[in-house]
C-alpha cells in the first residue's frame, strides 16, 4: 500500500510538472507561451518576396495582382515546434514574410525569450544578414507595413550584429534616449540622452540602433527581455538593456493616438531563426531596477 501511495505521488508530481512546463506558468508568476502546438498563436503568411521589391503588390507573370496567403496558412511548415533537449522550440524557415501573434492581447508585462539562428536565407536577404524580431503593442490587420506581413506595432529587431534596434511598424512611433543622428549616421541610442522622436510625423526616421552589441558570440542562444509598462518599454539583451523607450505612440491619419497594449508578433523575415523559452509575466508598475532609466 505504501509503495502504491508513492508511485501515486510520484505520479502526480510528473504530471504537474509537464503540464507547467508545457502549457501553464513557470515560477514567479510567468506564464509559458509555447507548447507543442502553437495553441497560444495565430499566424500569418504574406508573400515569398523577391530581389526587387518595391512595396507595391507582387504580381503574376500576367500582370495579375497575388494575393497573400492569409491567415493560419501553415504553407511549407513555416512555423513547427520541434524538440531540442526536451525543451519546445519553435522553427521558422524565414520562407515567406509574415509571423505567429498571439492569440491574447497584453498590457504592461515582462516578455522574455531565448533565440537563435539557422542557416538558411531566403531571396530578397540572400546576401545580407539575417532578420527577424519582436514586434510589440500589435493592433489591427496584418500586412499593413512595406513587406505586407505584419500589424501596426514597435519593433525590437532581432538581427546579426544588432539585437535591440528599433523600427516603427506602419504607422507606429515613440521616443527614445539616444544621440542624435548626424548626416549618414544613424541614431544611436544611449540612457545618458535626452528623448528624440522616432517614426511616422517626426523629424527622425523610423529606425535607432542599440547602444552597444550584447548578443551571444557564435550564434549561441541569446536572451532578449522586453519591459512595458503604460506607453515605456525597455529593451535588454542577455541582463543589458540596450533601448530605453516612452511615449508609444500611432498616427490615426489626423492625430497621434497611444498605442500602450496589443498582441505580441514573431517575425518571418527571409531568414531561418529559432526561439525557445517563451514567457510573459504582468507587472503593475515598472520595476525598481529600472525606473532611474526613465529620470
Amino acid at each position: 500500500m505504501k509503495k502504491y501511495s508513492i508511485l501515486i505521488a510520484f505520479a502526480f508530481l510528473f504530471t504537474l510538472t509537464s503540464v507547467t512546463n508545457d502549457t501553464n506558468s513557470f515560477e514567479d508568476g510567468w506564464i509559458n507561451l509555447l507548447d507543442k502546438n502553437l495553441s497560444k498563436w495565430d499566424m500569418y503568411l504574406s508573400y515569398k518576396h523577391q530581389n526587387g521589391y518595391s512595396g507595391k503588390i507582387p504580381k503574376d507573370a500576367d500582370g495579375n495582382e497575388i494575393q497573400p496567403i492569409g491567415y493560419n496558412k501553415n504553407v511549407n511548415d513555416m512555423f513547427t515546434v520541434i524538440q531540442e533537449n526536451n525543451e519546445n522550440v519553435l522553427k521558422v524557415t524565414g520562407e515567406y514574410y509574415g509571423c505567429v501573434f498571439t492569440k491574447e492581447t497584453f498590457k504592461n508585462y515582462r516578455l522574455k525569450l531565448k533565440v537563435k539562428f539557422g542557416t538558411k536565407k531566403w531571396e530578397p536577404r540572400t546576401d545580407k544578414l539575417m532578420d527577424a524580431g519582436v514586434l510589440y503593442h500589435s493592433q489591427g490587420k496584418a500586412g499593413v507595413d512595406y513587406w505586407r506581413a505584419w500589424m501596426l506595432s514597435q519593433e525590437f529587431q532581432i538581427m546579426e550584429g544588432h539585437f535591440g534596434d528599433y523600427w516603427n511598424i506602419a504607422n507606429a512611433a515613440i521616443d527614445i534616449k539616444a544621440y542624435l543622428p548626424e548626416g549618414t549616421m544613424n541614431a544611436v541610442a544611449d540612457e545618458s540622452q535626452q528623448f528624440l522622436p522616432f517614426g511616422t510625423h517626426t523629424e527622425n526616421t523610423g529606425f535607432c540602433m542599440r547602444k552597444m552589441r550584447a548578443e551571444t558570440p557564435n550564434n549561441g542562444w541569446t536572451e532578449i527581455e522586453l519591459v512595458c509598462f503604460e506607453g515605456k518599454s525597455l529593451h535588454i539583451i542577455n541582463g543589458k538593456v540596450v533601448m530605453v523607450l516612452q511615449n508609444s505612440r500611432y498616427f490615426d491619419g489626423e492625430k497621434f493616438m497611444p498605442l500602450i497594449d496589443g498582441k505580441i508578433q514573431l517575425q518571418s523575415e527571409a531568414a531561418e531563426v529559432y526561439y525557445k523559452d517563451i514567457k510573459i509575466k504582468p507587472i503593475s508598475k515598472m520595476p525598481t531596477e529600472f525606473e532611474n532609466y526613465f529620470k
